[in-house]
């Protein structure tokens, strides 16, 4: 079977197709066919070297969409032809957040899902809803399910409540469509005019272009009248100042990124006499994606995806994501 591998060294280029044995499953596992992955940022830093793995050869990328074709012994969970993504944590099945349930991540300390077939523990893997395709579904267990915990599992978010997410990328439009289906309203920045008007169409409330209003954690908080509930933070060094500007007082700012970077001096004033809640997560649990799953069969929901490239174009992928153009996810459709 084809794989992707960074191989000679943590960059783009370092990746190589290479031809590795099918898995065949034992006790308790599953092989699945993928059929698609999707992109997230981790996964360019991952590549890049910057994601905290240092053993190579590595096959990166933690999302993806299959179908199961072989079960081993005992396994009752899923059987032949079911969909399903493999979950971000392998070791998370449900309660609280711990070492021991992040202990295992799909592309970083556990192979990821740039193979053509993947060998997983059966607990591992989660059904898909009927009316999504595989590319819609690979996209489902890290940004999907990261924007899912942040609004319902933390934020409690419920109708009535205002909601800020941060430009257009996979999370902030997940969250978009989140909110929207909760009942919230939604403000969008960006830096791009055409973006804001794709967001409006999702369903934004109002939107800040972030070049033109600087101070859009002022300006919003001015739109609300106060301030608003929630803050879906990205963006990290740059950005955190103006959330702090944004949020009402007892709010919630959700820090789930950092694409502008790592370091940033926090206000601690603003922290205690906000009386805020800040609270740092990434992804979720098996419980919490079959929640996820669930909502959006009721609904109906697709996500929004930007462009799909062919397994054999992983690379070309990557740089979009590094240019940072994308609305919504960027895909990869196997062969």
């Amino acid at each position: 079977m084809k794989a992707w591998q960074v191989v000679r060294d943590w960059s783009i280029e370092g990746l190589e197709l290479v031809d590795l044995p099918e898995p065949t499953p034992g006790p308790g596992h599953v092989a699945v066919r993928m059929k698609a992955a999707s992109l997230n940022y981790r996964d360019l830093l991952t590549v890049q070297g910057k994601g905290g793995v240092s053993r190579l050869p590595l096959i990166p990328f933690s999302d993806g969409a299959g179908e199961v074709i072989a079960v081993g012994d005992g396994v009752v969970r899923v059987a032949v032809g079911d969909r399903v993504c493999p979950m971000f944590f392998q070791s998370w099945i449900d309660g609280k957040v711990s070492a021991t349930s992040r202990r295992y991540a799909l592309g970083g300390t556990r192979p990821g899902v740039l193979q053509e077939v993947m060998l997983l523990d059966a607990e591992g893997v989660s059904r898909i809803p009927s009316h999504l395709s595989f590319l819609e579904a690979a996209t489902l267990p890290c940004a999907g399910l990261t924007a899912w915990r942040a609004l319902f599992e933390e934020a409690r978010v419920k109708p009535g409540d205002t909601v800020l997410v941060q430009g257009t990328g996979g999370v902030s439009i997940f969250a978009l469509q989140f909110a929207k289906l909760a009942g919230a309203s939604v403000i969008v920045t960006s830096s791009s005019d055409e973006k804001l008007e794709r967001a409006k169409a999702l369903g934004a409330d109002h939107t800040f272009n972030y070049r033109s209003v600087p101070e859009w954690g002022k300006a919003a908080a001015g739109w609300t009248g106060g301030g608003v509930d929630h803050v879906v933070e990205v963006g990290g060094k740059d950005t955190f100042a103006q959330s702090l500007e944004a949020i009402r007082i007892g709010g919630n700012i959700l820090v789930i990124g950092v694409l502008t970077g790592f370091s940033q001096q926090i206000a601690i004033p603003s922290l205690f006499s906000k009386n805020l809640h800040v609270i740092g997560l990434s992804v979720g649990s098996r419980r919490m994606f079959e929640d996820l799953t669930a909502a959006i069969g009721r609904n109906g929901m697709r996500p929004v995806i930007d462009r799909a490239f062919g397994f054999d174009a992983v690379p070309d992928a990557l740089r979009l994501m590094q240019e940072g153009g994308h609305f919504g996810k960027i895909v990869v459709e196997f062969a």
